[in-house]
């Protein structure tokens, strides 16, 4: 299975919808110029998303998206089956050989363990991890 583009910056928006709370709504445009993706694109992905139920869109001229739930409780095997649909690396119903049957079993519910033990929250403490651990030493 290979997530598109649709599952990873669907993420993308997730994840800043949930850095940014507390701070009002967030336009699709300041996300894709953060990111430097099409505006048009995202728009095409936080529909499905909104329809889901996991974000919410505020009108008016200070409008844009936050989330419906908090970082904690949305995880990204939500945000990829809303987006993908299904999670599944081969279609295993028509698989014959048992053996073989088992293992793509075993593949869709580690990477659905995987996507679904994996919220938001997770998500952006790893990545604000990453930005403190540089260190600049001078001599």
């Amino acid at each position: 299975m290979k997530i598109s583009t649709k599952g990873r910056y669907g993420l993308t928006i997730m994840m800043e919808l949930a850095n940014r709370i507390g701070e009002g709504p967030t336009s699709l445009k300041s996300i894709a110029e953060k990111h430097q993706l099409s505006e048009h694109y995202l728009e095409q992905l936080v529909a499905p998303l909104r329809n889901a139920g996991l974000v919410k869109s505020i009108r008016g001229a200070y409008g844009g998206y936050i989330l419906s739930k908090a970082a904690e409780q949305v995880t990204a095997g939500e945000v990829i089956r809303v987006l993908e649909g299904p999670i599944s690396p081969v279609d295993f119903e028509e698989e014959d050989d048992p053996a073989k049957r088992d293992l793509w079993i075993r593949i869709r519910d580690s990477i659905a363990e995987v996507l679904d033990s994996t919220t938001l929250a997770s998500l952006i403490a790893f990545e604000d991890k990453g930005k403190h651990d540089n260190y600049m030493f001078y001599i």
